[in-house]
């Protein structure tokens, strides 16, 4: 396992980061303590979650369940200082969640308060905001997006107000270093900025999807996190488990996500099918596992700075972890590159 420097900050993660998602729903807190073993005795210091787990469904029943089973693994186990724990509030939308309110300084101490009590922590290594109070093209919004119907003004107050709560809140040691999730390349750019002009904690990372179907940090953002030391934490990797392979020609094996969430959040559907076949091609070619080959295909890019894979078994867990040793051949990467070429964005 590799580590790297998140950011500007002494944190020092794992290049494969433990996602947390399922643990509530489609995972046990005995099946979810085991994955966390799993995972810090092999080299993995860096977890992720947020306040809104498990999404599987996401609704009020299960509002913050990921977060207590957590916080019963660090109570039993004294690995908290050995931990980098991270965790999100969620943005506007959700009515079980504060009643849909967007994200403002009071409802940010409102969140983390909530998430250190469940977490059984005092302090988090890395807070994030899950999504933009002004929206977002990610989600599948890329197609429908608008930037010119957001008030310049409002926009410009509502990220000054929620730096300066984040600068308050390392100051008060609750939170240690704070990060973005589903942001752009403009967003990211604004947050540095105040930071700088107002002498407040810089962004250490941004929490994007990013996988061979959805490859849109390439462009504007890979040259932010190229200048600035802003890297990703890329989210959902495999397509929520399309690159595994096991939804092709219209399989849905049983206990898998797409069971319970038809699409999979709109990346099921016609458009990646011939993608997955051609990727599921180069990997036998080159003698591959599939999943492995894409999450080691992610650990490649010179702008990640940590991948975060989800599991619901612990064979699973072991295969997506297994890629921390993988270096793809140039001959494999060619073929890879050649496949993005036909099939650039099908998600």
């Amino acid at each position: 396992m590799k580590y790297k420097r998140l950011g500007r900050t002494e944190l020092s993660v794992s290049e494969i980061c433990l996602g947390t998602m399922t643990w509530g729903t489609q995972n046990t807190e005995a099946e979810a303590h085991e994955q966390m073993d799993y995972a810090f005795e092999n080299g993995i210091n860096f977890f992720d979650t947020a306040e809104l787990y498990p999404t599987t469904p996401v609704g009020p029943e299960t509002y913050g369940r990921t977060e207590e089973i957590i916080g019963t693994w660090l109570k039993k186990g004294g690995r908290r200082k050995d931990l980098v724990l991270a965790s999100k509030i969620a943005g506007s939308g959700r009515p079980h969640i504060r009643g849909g309110r967007g994200i403002d300084a009071t409802t940010i101490r409102e969140a983390l308060d909530a998430s250190l009590k469940r977490l059984q922590t005092d302090y988090l290594d890395l807070y994030q905001i899950h999504w933009p109070n002004r929206g977002t093209y990610h989600f599948r919004n890329s197609w429908t997006f608008d930037a010119t119907t957001q008030d310049r003004e409002k926009v410009a107050e509502e990220i000054a107000e929620i730096l300066e709560t984040l600068g308050g809140l390392v100051k008060d040691g609750k939170i240690r270093a704070a990060g973005l999730s589903n942001e752009s390349a403009w967003g990211t750019l604004k947050y540095l900025r105040l930071s700088e002009e107002k002498g407040l904690p810089r962004v250490a990372s941004i929490q994007n999807e990013y996988n061979l179907l959805y490859r849109q940090f390439d462009l504007d953002l890979a040259e932010v996190a190229h200048h600035e030391d802003v890297g990703l934490l890329a989210y959902s990797p495999l397509a929520a488990g399309i690159l595994t392979g096991k939804y092709r020609n219209g399989a849905r094996p049983a206990g898998s996500r797409a069971t319970i969430n038809k699409d999979l959040g709109g990346r099921l559907q016609p458009l990646q099918e011939p993608a997955v076949k051609a990727y599921a091609e180069v990997a036998a070619q080159h003698g591959l596992d599939l999943a492995q080959m894409a999450l080691a295909f992610c650990l490649s890019r010179p702008f990640m700075t940590s991948v975060i894979i989800g599991a619901t078994s612990m064979a699973q867990l072991r295969t997506d972890t297994a890629a921390a040793g993988l270096k793809l051949s140039d001959e494999a990467m060619k073929d890879i590159a050649e496949v993005y070429r036909r099939y650039p964005m099908t998600l």
